[in-house]
This record gives C-alpha cells, sequence and structure tokens, in this order.
C-alpha cells in the first residue's frame, strides 16, 4: 500500500478545502454579495443579532456546497479506499450531523458574544473576546470528556488486570492523579489506533481506543502512555494554554487592526457593520498561514521532550519504539515526509526523528552508566 501517496491525497484535499473557503470568503468581499446580502436580510429581519446569525449561517452553506464534496472525499471515500474506515455512510452521516448540532449549540454562543462586543466595544472587541475564549476553552475542556466524547465513542472500563497494574504503578511512580482508564469503540470507526488523556482536573481520564490495546503488548502500551503522561509532567498543558492565550490576544489584535485598516478601502463604514464580518474571517485565515509553523514547532518539541520522559520512566527504549512502528504502520503515517510539509503541516516529528531522538538518548544513557561505573 503507497503510504506516500495516501499521506500526499490527504495534505492535497486539506490545502484545496482551505483555499476554497478563503477564494469563497473573498469574492464574497469583492463583488458586494456581502453588502447585498445585508440589505436582503435588513428587508425582513429587525433584530441586528439575528441579521448576523442568518448573515454567517447563509455564508456557512455556500462555504459547504463546495466544500462539502472534498472534505466526504478526505474523510470517507478515501479513508475507504485505503481500507482504514469501519463506518458505514449512515454511521458516518450520523457522525456529522452531531458535529453539526455541536457546532450550531456551541458557535451561536460565541456569535452573539462576539457580535455584542463588536458594536459596543469597536475599538477593544478583540481584547474582550480573547478573555471570553480563553474561559470557555477552560470550561470546554472539562465538559469534553463528560458531555461531547461520549456521543461519538462508547467508553468501557478496561479488564486487562495485568494492564491496569502497570498504569496504575506508573502513576503513582510519576505521582500522576486521573479519575479512571478507559477503553473506547475506536474500532467502530476506523482501523487506526490511538491513545489520549482528555479533561483537566477532575474530570481528566485515560482512554485507550480498542484497536491500540488489540495492536500493542502491554509493555508498549506503557510506554505510549508514559508519553501522554510526560506532557502533563512536564506542564506542557499550561505552558500550551499560555501560549495559545498570548497567540489569541496577538492574532485577534491584528485582526482587528487590519480589519479597522481596510474597511474603508473596500467601501464598508464601520467595524460592526455586518457584511464587513467576511473581511474578518480573511485577516484570520492569512494570519493562520503566518502563525501555523511557529505553533508546529512548538508542539513538535513538546513531542519529543514527552517522547525522552517515556523513555526515561519507562526504561524501555525498545518497546517504545516498537508502539511507533506498529501506530505509524496501523495509521498509515509517512515515516519520512518531505522536510517542508513536516516543518509547516506536522504537529507531531515525523518517525525517522522520534526514533533518531531515542536512539540518542540510549547512546546518551549507556554513556553516563559507563562513566558513573
Amino acid at each position: 500500500m503507497d503510504v506516500k501517496k495516501y499521506n500526499r491525497i490527504k495534505l492535497l484535499l486539506g490545502i484545496s478545502s482551505s483555499a476554497v473557503f478563503f477564494i469563497i470568503i473573498l469574492l464574497i468581499v469583492l463583488t458586494g454579495f456581502g453588502i447585498e446580502l445585508e440589505k436582503w436580510l435588513s428587508g425582513f429581519v429587525e433584530s441586528n443579532y439575528l441579521k448576523f446569525i442568518l448573515f454567517v449561517f447563509i455564508l456557512s452553506i455556500i462555504s459547504s456546497l463546495f466544500s462539502t464534496p472534498i472534505n466526504f472525499y478526505s474523510s470517507y471515500i478515501l479513508e475507504h479506499k485505503y481500507n482504514l474506515s469501519n463506518q458505514s455512510l449512515r454511521d458516518y452521516l450520523i457522525d456529522r450531523i452531531k458535529s453539526l448540532l455541536i457546532s450550531i449549540l456551541i458557535g451561536i454562543p460565541v456569535l452573539l458574544i462576539f457580535y455584542y462586543l463588536l458594536q459596543n466595544f469597536p475599538d477593544n472587541w478583540w481584547l474582550f473576546f480573547s478573555a471570553t475564549m480563553f474561559l470557555f476553552s477552560v470550561v470546554l475542556a472539562q465538559l469534553f470528556p463528560i458531555l461531547i466524547f461520549p456521543l461519538f465513542f462508547k467508553l468501557k472500563p478496561i479488564e486487562n488486570e495485568e494492564l491496569i497494574k502497570e498504569i496504575k504503578d506508573l502513576a503513582e511512580k510519576n505521582n500522576f492523579k486521573f479519575s479512571k482508564i478507559y477503553s473506547f469503540d475506536l474500532s467502530s470507526k476506523t482501523k487506526k489506533a490511538n491513545a489520549a488523556l482528555t479533561g483537566i482536573g477532575k474530570t481528566k481520564k485515560i482512554i485507550l481506543g480498542d484497536t491500540l490495546l488489540n495492536l500493542l503488548s502491554v509493555d508498549e502500551i506503557k510506554t505510549v502512555l508514559a508519553h501522554e503522561i510526560g506532557h502533563y509532567k512536564l506542564k506542557h498543558i499550561p505552558k500550551n494554554l499560555l501560549f495559545s492565550t498570548v497567540q489569541s490576544f496577538l492574532i485577534f489584535y491584528l485582526i482587528a487592526l487590519l480589519h479597522k485598516m481596510s474597511i474603508g478601502y473596500l467601501g464598508y463604514q464601520s467595524v460592526a457593520q455586518i457584511s464587513a464580518f467576511p473581511i474578518i474571517i480573511l485577516w484570520g485565515f492569512l494570519i493562520g498561514i503566518i502563525v501555523t509553523p511557529l505553533s508546529n514547532y512548538l508542539s513538535r518539541k513538546y513531542e519529543y521532550e514527552a517522547d525522552s520522559f517515556a523513555v526515561k520512566v519507562t526504561d524501555l527504549p525498545e518497546s517504545f519504539k516498537s508502539a511507533l512502528t506498529k501506530l505509524f504502520e496501523k495509521n498509515l503515517s509517512d515515516k519520512e515526509p518531505h522536510p517542508f510539509v513536516e516543518w509547516y503541516f506536522y504537529s507531531h516529528p515525523s518517525f525517522n526523528k522520534r526514533i533518531e531522538n531515542i536512539d540518542k538518548q540510549i547512546v546518551q544513557s549507556e554513556n553516563l552508566k559507563e562513566i558513573l561505573n
């Protein structure tokens, strides 16, 4: 099976979807369609808030008409073509509907808050909205494992007593507290394997995909979980939160600044004009292109550190390397992507670089032992 071809197609489809979205929003701005749409909505809607929600809803429908075929091919047809998906078309569509409903339930309050701030604080909306999104993300992180995740997967307690003991010993050894250990039916959707620590505080859970449990040995699973625990013990979670918060404030500040500077050139009267909202989307998209490699660089750095942590606390480097090999092969991940693709798009280091990092740590550990002896 051509792994590189699969990854190349996935990447091209992702880029195509983003490009189509950008072009559609750009055309809406340049053709004056947004202005005409706002005028049309004003003919039968008095509330600016309702008008704004309907405006965004219509833009979303227009965008979806072009992006949905690309996304469907990427997430359903291609996954079946490469024998990675276990979902029927019916189950796939049900999941998409669930995701859409969740997006609507979350998105409408966010949009209403955004428009309120835009109307009432035209110069400082970015500051208040960034703070709002920070609080919102913290609450969502608490609620995700309780309310959202179970809508897509069934959780059940791990039955392997040996594995439970090893996980508890690993957690106690590293002073890591969690609520429960679960497996989830990842095989109901895909043949890919995965595991994660989800939630924060009291909602923190260890969740293992059933595909991973069937793929890896106890020692291999132990190293994978040690990697995840490493993210917590090395303070990657609060560091990421701090970084994303600072980044969010900076991005929204730049969006607000560029939006205010550009509306006059494009024929809009005020920053709160509903039809000028697509300009905010455009600036956010362009700034996102610039900051993406920085975010991914930091993420890869943390992944290397978590790998080193896993090797150190388990002293099972070969088991960890074996686990990574099985996971990369099971998930059809490109072990050696093009350097630019990895630098720009990858949030995790490539397989070859992760193995190289582990091998360096093994050599350093052996050299240290020789010096001490």
